[in-house]
């Protein structure tokens, strides 16, 4: 009889081992945290209810659905597929995380002309379809691209700092993580300016145990620079559910499998 194990279990046995033989460093929380975050399961899906609201208190709407394939050494594949509202219907962004510290592949479908765009690596920081989220945020930023340190920690979080190896790429001069220690889940972020000034924040609302693995079930991100914040909330969520490495392919960009729409 095979005994399925949570991925989170694993984290945990692993932590207490290298607390065992030697104190953690910034680079192996990051590690951990990224693989709580990104790469739970073998694969997994959510349909997506985003809340766009700017300065003036106006909000726009988005509904989407997630799938994610993890395959080896890190890398990954992401389809995200909009249903609604009109203006973004049928648009559908494919990913492919190269891991390792390559550049990621981006893929973006625009019904509206018949046209897939490739998004270009220097884009990763552009607005995801007009929210306060960046394309880098669907994926996750790559542990190559930053230097990573530990700071003085809180009881119930680790504090890493995470300072960019090439300032030039982003628009930001360093961004702080709060990272739970019984599940290596990124509760916080906060991104600072060269001032040291807060610009954006990205937080976990909400944490639910979907098929025995915490999850984020609802995340914010503020620009602190406009005013403006969007909320995404993760419903349907499910993992091990048996993605086939074929849906992830550009081919699918204009005509989206089954797994993608409802």
């Amino acid at each position: 009889m095979k005994i399925h194990i949570p991925f989170y279990m694993i984290l945990l046995t692993t932590c207490s081992i290298m607390l065992a033989d030697e104190p953690l460093t910034g680079d192996a929380v990051a590690e951990m945290a990224e693989q709580a975050a990104y790469y739970a399961g073998k694969d997994g899906k959510s349909d997506v209810h985003m809340v766009i609201t700017d300065a003036n208190g106006q909000e726009r709407i988005r509904e989407f659905r997630v799938l994610r394939l993890n395959g080896e050494d890190n890398k990954q594949m992401f389809f995200v597929y909009f249903n609604e509202p009109a203006d973004v219907r049928e648009m559908a962004y494919l990913v492919h995380k190269q891991g390792g510290g390559a550049e990621d592949d981006r893929w973006l479908w625009l019904p509206a002309i018949s046209k897939v765009n490739r998004i270009a690596p220097g884009d990763k920081r552009t607005s995801f379809v007009g929210s306060d989220f960046v394309y880098e945020d669907i994926s996750g930023r790559s542990l190559n691209e930053d230097q990573h340190e530990l700071l003085p920690g809180e009881a119930e979080y680790y504090v890493i700092r995470n300072t960019p190896k090439d300032l030039s790429k982003v628009d930001f001069a360093s961004y702080d993580v709060w990272v739970r220690k019984d599940n290596f889940l990124p509760v916080k972020a906060e991104y600072v300016d060269e001032e040291g000034k807060v610009v954006r924040r990205v937080t976990a609302d909400k944490i639910e145990v979907i098929d025995g693995i915490p999850t984020v079930t609802q995340s914010t991100v503020e620009d602190l620079r406009r005013e403006s914040k969007t909320v995404n909330t993760f419903r349907n969520v499910a993992y091990n559910i048996g993605l086939n490495e074929r849906l992830f392919s550009e081919r699918y960009l204009k005509r989206p499998p089954r797994e993608a729409t409802r």
